[in-house]
């Protein structure tokens, strides 16, 4: 006779739950809240200017418009914006983790002179505001004949790179110098070492890092509006501003709702993806030394 397996159930902690009720109810709400606007916004992108202002978008009365679509990717310009946003965050990232991962494991491998300050001095360039560096930057920029592309790229990297460093550098601080010592034994450099072993150690929190940044660079707005000189350079969210202003005009609203669905899109399914990723990398780390 087969031996019945015994399941065994965790109790509720019912006193706890009822500690975090209200903030399961916040969270609910939000969620709520965020899913009813999301649906609108994908109805209002699939029906025409007069259904939108009607409020019936979600009858669908004249049909769907997946032409609202190819509208927003052609006439609106979508595609040079996104194409523009995907250079921008792909570039930055590769450059800020090609700065930020070998400082990281620097400092946080190695005593020095200055190594105490420059960690403080990442800590503190994490703290200012953007908004008052953007005239001595745009100043600079104009004196150095730096603009462009080039130069929005550039701010990205440096913009991005205290805030890698520091977090890359509290995952190579727990890692084991066993391995290091192990790859001393076997011949490997100092470089290799860090290419082939430690490197690959902190994967989860390049991925997680890497996705922080390309979210960040991809909905960047600020420094975009002021350092673009044209459309053709213009990233997603300068784009979706230009495309507001053209409605006044067009009157093409389910346009630009569809203009809105493409922009998201990439964070989301980027988000949605690799949600396991994102959450390994901010609570992992490797085996302590």
């Amino acid at each position: 006779m087969k031996k019945e397996k015994k399941t065994y159930k965790a109790k509720i902690n019912w006193h706890k739950e009822l500690r975090l009720l209200p903030g399961y109810l916040i969270v609910g709400v939000w969620v709520l809240f965020t899913a009813v606007m999301l649906g609108w916004i994908v109805g209002a992108s699939l029906s025409t200017s007069r259904e939108i202002f009607s409020g019936q978008i979600f009858k669908f009365e004249s049909g769907v418009h997946w032409e609202n679509y190819a509208t927003a990717w052609n006439a609106q310009n979508v595609s040079v914006f996104f194409a523009n946003s995907l250079l921008y965050s792909v570039i930055s990232c590769v450059g800020v983790l090609a700065i930020s991962a070998p400082a990281a494991y620097v400092l946080s491998r190695w005593k020095f002179t200055g190594g105490k300050a420059l960690r403080i001095g990442l800590v503190v360039a994490m703290s200012v505001p953007v908004i008052m560096v953007i005239m001595p930057i745009y100043s600079l920029s104009v004196q150095w004949g730096i603009k462009g592309r080039v130069l929005l790229v550039i701010l990205y990297i440096l913009l991005r790179v205290p805030y890698t460093t520091i977090y890359l550098l509290d995952f190579f601080s727990t890692l084991s110098r066993a391995y290091e010592e192990a790859a001393y034994l076997d011949g490997c450099s100092a470089p290799k070492t860090f290419l082939k072993i430690m490197l690959p150690l902190v994967q989860p929190a390049i991925v997680t890092v890497t996705i922080f940044n390309f979210m960040s660079v991809w909905n960047e707005f600020f420094m975009a509006l002021i350092f673009t000189t044209s459309e053709s350079m213009a990233p997603v969210g300068v784009g979706l501003l230009n495309i507001i202003n053209s409605m006044k005009y067009t009157g093409q609203y389910g346009g630009m709702f569809a203009a809105v669905i493409i922009v998201f899109l990439p964070t989301f399914l980027l988000y949605i993806f690799l949600s396991e990723k994102i959450i390994s990398g901010v609570t992992g780390g490797g085996v302590k030394g």
